[in-house]
């Protein structure tokens, strides 16, 4: 063996094998982002919103795989492996994360899907569009012109 090749086996002893795109992989439960079909937030999980965007989607992809974030207490995730059951998906439970992630809930499959809007909206982004027409300067003048009470 060449010098080059010893050091990589020793190397991949020490630290395992060298993974593509660690980050991402860490933020999204282990899977890559043109793997998802559909990805919950933690607060969305634990409201149950998106459940039926989600059982549609399951619904489209026979061979896909629900990805819960273990960190969630298992009150929370219940539902959604009954629905992953339901649908016929499997359902893996991460909770070996050296980092903390927002995401709550990934459906994933095995191959690239390269789509484009992965993230449910849930009325969230309505208030957030609000609050960033306020910030002009009409909102500067409701700011310093309010009526006083």
């Amino acid at each position: 063996m060449s010098k080059k090749e010893v050091e990589d086996y020793v190397q991949e002893g020490i630290y395992g094998t060298p993974e593509t795109k660690p980050g991402e992989r860490r933020r999204y439960l282990g899977t890559l982002r043109e793997r998802i079909v559909l990805v919950l937030t933690k607060s969305q999980v634990m409201q149950k919103k998106g459940m039926a965007e989600l059982e549609n989607e399951m619904r489209s992809y026979d061979r896909a795989t629900l990805l819960l974030n273990g960190k969630i207490s298992y009150r929370f995730r219940k539902p959604y492996s009954r629905l992953a059951r339901k649908c016929s998906v499997h359902t893996k439970s991460v909770s070996d994360q050296q980092k903390e992630t927002e995401i709550g809930a990934v459906l994933t499959v095995d191959y690239p899907l390269e789509k484009e809007e992965i993230k449910v909206d849930t009325g969230t982004s309505a208030k957030k569009k609000k609050t960033k027409q306020q910030k002009g300067m009409r909102g500067l003048l409701k700011k310093l012109f309010k009526p006083v009470k």
